[in-house]
């Protein structure tokens, strides 16, 4: 089990074979799935992986009350000040990439959409597929669930448009669904449905839609190349931040995630990997 109770915790913050892994609502499941699979490769290891947001998980670090921050943002300059004047180097692991698919039925006939217009679908003020260009349809909208971090994400770089004062928020009407997977077999089945999942769910049964930033920009298909590239909109790095160069088992923790078999948990985790 990767998440363990306050009382191992504490007891595994002694242990020199437990870490402290703490931050990014993202990632924590990524985190947790990791943690895992890592102990049971290696039993004797206790991996504690707690969410509460990148900056609570870089705090923690700064703090010296975790090894290891999850983040889904760059450490900010003021928080890099902060740890070196605590005697703290952050050291940043690009660990994974966030690309999000936005994806119709195949018989759809829109196949791109700036992110103002998937803005304007998923708040409800754009109803109907006719003006978009399509069918005369009213729009299925399709979300992971609210305690998801892929709704989170979805909704503060798309709804709201990487506005910190926006306030939108899905319509309504919108269906909250469990998974990815439960989005893909909803939209396979519904013409008029549209929905999003990690970029590892792509399949013939759903149409992938291209996504420009805005009218004047180029529409990018979500593939790997291009989330790698930082091309895709909708996508982003995920790190790992560590007190100085990974050494001792945080090391030995770090090389798990960035191993075959920890990037293979990336992607099951509807995450992209950054080691092929």
């Amino acid at each position: 089990m990767a998440v363990l109770s306050l009382t191992t915790q504490v007891f595994a913050a002694k242990n020199e074979f437990s870490l402290q892994v703490k931050g990014s609502d993202t990632m924590v499941n990524l985190g947790q799935a990791w943690a895992e699979k890592y102990m049971e490769k290696y039993p004797a290891d206790l991996i504690a992986v707690t969410g509460g947001g990148s900056g609570t998980g870089l705090s923690s670090l700064i703090s010296g009350s975790c090894d290891i921050a999850m983040s889904s943002r760059d450490i900010k300059e003021k928080e890099i000040a902060l740890a070196k004047g605590k005697g703290i180097n952050p050291y940043e692991i690009k660990a994974a990439l966030d690309g999000l698919a936005v994806i119709v039925h195949p018989s759809n006939p829109i196949d791109k959409l700036t992110v103002s217009q998937l803005s304007d679908i998923f708040i409800g003020k754009i109803t109907n597929w006719k003006e978009l260009g399509g069918k005369d349809e009213k729009i299925v909208i399709l979300s992971r669930e609210v305690n998801s971090g892929t709704h989170v994400y979805f909704k503060e770089h798309v709804l709201r448009k990487n506005d910190p004062n926006s306030k939108e928020e899905f319509m309504p009407e919108a269906l909250m669904l469990s998974s990815s997977q439960a989005i893909a077999d909803e939209v396979a089945s519904n013409p008029a449905a549209i929905g999003y999942y990690g970029m590892g769910y792509i399949s013939s049964k759903q149409k992938a839609v291209a996504i420009a930033k805005d009218q004047n920009s180029e529409y990018i298909k979500p593939v790997i190349e291009n989330v790698i590239s930082g091309k895709y909109p909708i996508s982003r790095p995920l790190f790992l931040y560590t007190n100085g160069a990974p050494i001792g088992l945080v090391k030995k923790f770090i090389d798990f995630t960035l191993s075959k078999e920890g990037q293979e948990i990336v992607l099951a985790t509807d995450f992209v990997p950054v080691v092929k």
